[in-house]
């Protein structure tokens, strides 16, 4: 495993994921991401009083992830360690507080739903929250959030057989989305009616009951849904929002924002980015797009 740390800003263009569910969601088994070295004598690279300084001393971190979500975010009871992209970015920025992210007696990973990242954050359940956590002025807010490493848009998951092509055949129509989550107020936006449910497994589930004309949110969440029930499931429309995913830390530590920004984009320089955006994302059919412009931790 191998991690390295600081390194010079890029500044290259994010494109939008519009994804189409056509095979496996990549969710896979813990460690098929790229390899990461846990950083060596990590405490000594950071100033003293730093968030950063204080996990790597205590050498333990909590990380808040979605459990539910295939190629992101995803565990299930066999496993002790969750995979997906969400996940393989976490495990980049544990290993450089030289944290072992595959030792669960080190690393808290701590399942969330969209209604409780800003309270888990501000009460210091976890340290970080990587959870396909799209950055909006509203939340940042409430809390710090760095990135985006990801930029996706939202979509429409229907029934294999559903007529549906677009958001204006579903106007006034019962959408559902996590609680909490920006894509339920997008939906609203549309004109469609939002149905709010606790994650989006629930929502597959309405769905597949007939409950709900439709599930949306990021394409890239979809995808691993519509994978997980592959013949019954689809996802159509052009994306109708631009999610920027990102990082989400305590607001009273705002010097992780320069670490997060500069750990990921190291990721993108040394190959590891695209490697565990291949192996998560990759197998659900899109192409690897290109790492995301991250917003300075000035603003």
């Amino acid at each position: 495993m191998r991690v390295r740390s600081t390194v010079a800003a890029m500044a290259t263009t994010g494109l939008m994921l519009a994804l189409a569910a056509c095979g496996d969601a990549g969710g896979g088994s813990a460690g098929d991401g790229p390899d990461v070295e846990v950083k060596e004598d990590a405490a000594s690279q950071f100033d003293d009083g730093t968030k950063m300084k204080e996990l790597a001393d205590a050498g333990k971190i909590k990380v808040g992830v979605k459990y539910d979500q295939p190629g992101l975010g995803y565990k299930d009871a066999a496993s002790d360690v969750p995979t997906g992209f969400d996940i393989e970015m976490a495990k980049i920025l544990v290993a450089s507080l030289g944290i072992d992210p595959e030792d669960t007696s080190k690393v808290e990973w701590v399942e969330t739903i969209s209604d409780n990242r800003e309270p888990f954050l501000q009460d210091g359940t976890v340290d970080l929250v990587l959870a396909t956590y799209s950055i909006t002025d509203e939340r940042r807010q409430l809390v710090g959030q760095a990135g985006p490493y990801m930029v996706t848009g939202q979509q429409l998951l229907v029934p294999a057989d559903s007529d549906v092509e677009s958001t204006e055949d579903l106007q006034g129509k019962r959408v559902c989305a996590a609680s909490g989550s920006t894509s339920l107020e997008n939906i609203e936006a549309e004109g469609m009616k939002g149905v709010p449910l606790d994650s989006y497994t629930d929502c597959v589930d309405r769905l597949m009951s007939g409950g709900v004309d439709a599930v949306s949110t990021d394409g890239s969440i979809l995808a691993g849904l519509a994978a997980e029930n592959e013949g019954e499931l689809k996802v159509v429309g052009e994306p109708f929002s631009e999610e920027r995913i990102g990082v989400g830390y305590n607001k009273d530590n705002p010097e992780m924002c320069q670490w997060i920004v500069d750990t990921l984009t190291q990721a993108n320089e040394d190959g590891q980015w695209a490697e565990a955006f291949e192996s998560t994302l990759g197998p659900s059919g899109v192409e690897t797009p290109e790492f995301p412009e991250m917003d300075s931790c000035e603003s």
